[in-house]
Parts: C-alpha cells; sequence; structure tokens
C-alpha cells in the first residue's frame, strides 16, 4: 500500500486532523487578498503603518517634544530627514509620533461606533415594526448633518482635546453601521435558518448573537476597513481647524496646522504630516476594496 493510499484511507476513517473550517476559511480570504494587487498594496501599507505605530518608541530618532529653537525651520538634511518644525521639533520623530495617535484614534472610534451602530441596527431590523420606525428616524435625525460639521458641533460642546475627538467622532460614525446591519438583518430574518432556529425556541439573544450576527459581520468588517482612514482624516480636520487635538500633540493634522503659515518657503513642516495621511488613507482604501471583493459571493470569483 503506497503512502499516498494510507492517507486518503486514514482521511476516510477520521484519522487525520482536518483543518477547523473557519481556519481554512481565513487563510482562503487571505490568499485571495495578497492575489489581488490593489489589497496586496494596501495591505503592506496598513501593515507598515501598523507597525511603525507598534515600535515607535524604537524608530523616533529624537524626542518628539524637544525644541532646539536656534535650528527652527531648518530643511531636510542627514540627521533630521523631513526637517525641524517652527519650534525646532524634529519632524519624522513627530510623524511616528503621530501614527500611534491617529491609528489609535481610528481604533477607538470603530470600537465605540462600530459596536453601537451594529447593536442598534441588529435592535431595529430583528424587532421591525414600531421600535424599527423610531429607531431608523433617530438615525436619520444624524445622518441630516455632514460628519465633520457634527463632529464640530459635538466636539465643540465637549471641549477640544484629543478624548473628546474621539467621543465626538464616534457618535457621528455608529449611523452607517445602523443602516447597513439593519439592513443584512432584514434579509436574514427571513432565510431558513433562522426560521429554524425560531421554531426550536431560541431566546431573542440567541437570535441576534448567535444566529444574524455572525452572517451580518462581511459588510461590517469591509466598512470599517473602508472607515479607518474616514476617521483619521475627520480627526485630522478636527485637529487642523482647533476642535480636535490641541498643540503640542503629534498629531498629523496638528503638525499640517503648524506649518500653514509657513507652507510657501517651508513646505516639510506640513508636507510630511500631510503626505503621511494620503498614504494610509489610500492604504486603508485599497484594503477595504479587496475586502470587499472578497468577502462578496458575487464578487469573489473575478478574483
Amino acid at each position: 500500500m503506497t503512502a499516498k493510499n494510507s492517507e486518503v484511507i486514514a482521511q476516510e476513517h477520521g484519522l487525520v486532523a482536518q483543518d477547523n473550517p473557519r481556519l481554512a476559511e481565513l487563510k482562503k480570504t487571505l490568499r485571495l487578498l495578497w492575489k489581488s494587487t490593489t489589497s496586496r498594496i494596501g495591505m503592506v501599507i496598513v501593515v507598515f503603518f501598523l507597525l511603525t505605530a507598534l515600535l515607535a518608541p524604537w524608530l523616533m530618532p529624537y524626542d518628539p517634544f524637544h525644541q532646539d529653537l536656534p535650528n527652527k525651520l531648518a530643511e531636510p538634511r542627514a540627521g533630521h530627514y523631513f526637517g525641524q518644525d517652527n519650534l525646532g521639533r524634529d519632524i519624522l520623530s513627530r510623524v511616528i509620533a503621530g501614527t500611534r495617535i491617529s491609528l489609535g484614534i481610528a481604533l477607538v472610534v470603530l470600537s465605540i461606533g462600530g459596536v453601537l451602530g451594529t447593536v442598534y441596527g441588529l435592535v431595529s431590523g430583528y424587532f421591525g415594526g414600531r421600535i424599527d420606525e423610531i429607531m431608523m428616524r433617530v438615525t436619520d435625525m444624524f445622518l441630516a448633518f455632514p460628519d465633520l460639521i457634527l463632529a464640530m458641533a459635538f466636539a465643540a460642546l465637549l471641549g477640544p482635546n484629543l478624548v473628546n475627538t474621539m467621543i465626538a467622532i464616534s457618535f457621528v460614525r455608529w449611523t452607517t453601521y445602523a443602516r447597513l446591519v439593519r439592513g443584512e438583518v432584514l434579509r436574514l430574518r427571513e432565510t431558513e435558518f433562522v426560521e429554524s432556529a425560531r421554531s426550536l425556541g431560541a431566546n431573542h439573544f440567541r437570535m441576534l448573537f448567535i444566529h444574524i450576527l455572525p452572517n451580518a459581520l462581511a459588510p461590517v468588517i469591509v466598512r470599517a476597513t473602508m472607515d479607518m482612514g474616514g476617521v483619521i482624516l475627520t480627526a485630522a480636520g478636527l485637529s487642523f481647524i482647533g476642535f480636535g487635538a490641541q498643540p503640542p500633540t503629534a498629531e498629523w493634522g496638528v503638525m499640517v496646522a503648524d506649518g500653514r503659515n509657513f507652507i510657501m518657503n517651508q513646505w516639510w513642516v506640513s508636507t510630511f504630516p500631510g503626505l503621511a495621511i494620503l498614504v494610509v488613507v489610500l492604504g486603508f482604501n485599497l484594503l477595504g476594496d479587496g475586502l470587499r471583493d472578497v468577502l462578496d459571493p458575487r464578487l469573489r470569483g473575478n478574483i
């Protein structure tokens, strides 16, 4: 008997451990993501910035708050590759420190807003009727205002600082997830497996979080990935106009605002943090597009 035949017989009799279905699906998803050029570029960019945020204390060549006034607004050169700002602080060190702050803001905002909006949409879509009508009208009230304007209002009400910025953006971002999850729940609650679970006596909690939620997560994951860039942009915008993080915080929006008065002659003060915003937003958008193609069964076959 050959080794190949022995392996086949062993698998038929359950003697060889099979891959966990979820693990196998994860491996397939990652393989398909890497196969797509755009998502591969997005993954590389996102991983680069995540590693930069994690290793920031060891990557920064200088203290991001150290002032070297005799060399303020010095141009990029060896030792200060991104130049120095209006207080002589090393811009490269501040951009690296800002990576941790900007990604941290995005993760906190999406954790709060994503969870809140997902639960809200689950309840609204599952119970329907008057409950759904009331909850969606509340959502429409928030959606009636542009995100940045509403975030500015909340930030002005709470006070301009980093924590309040995250709270303000969270209050704005939850509506997207509420609408998205509600639509998925309306589709799923009429499916056969949900009807079967209901006929077997599953309670509301089990129906929502065991049977419906796992099957509604794919579009939420895609949306959250693409929203990472949007949250970073919103946070930077709030900081730029004075409603977000405040100086001397090494946040990209604050850094761009610090250099706006010198943009004509000392372009590097605003350009490098602005490029960081551009690249990280591009990376998350490319990765989100790839995830959408991989997780959507209608598009998966084209990859």
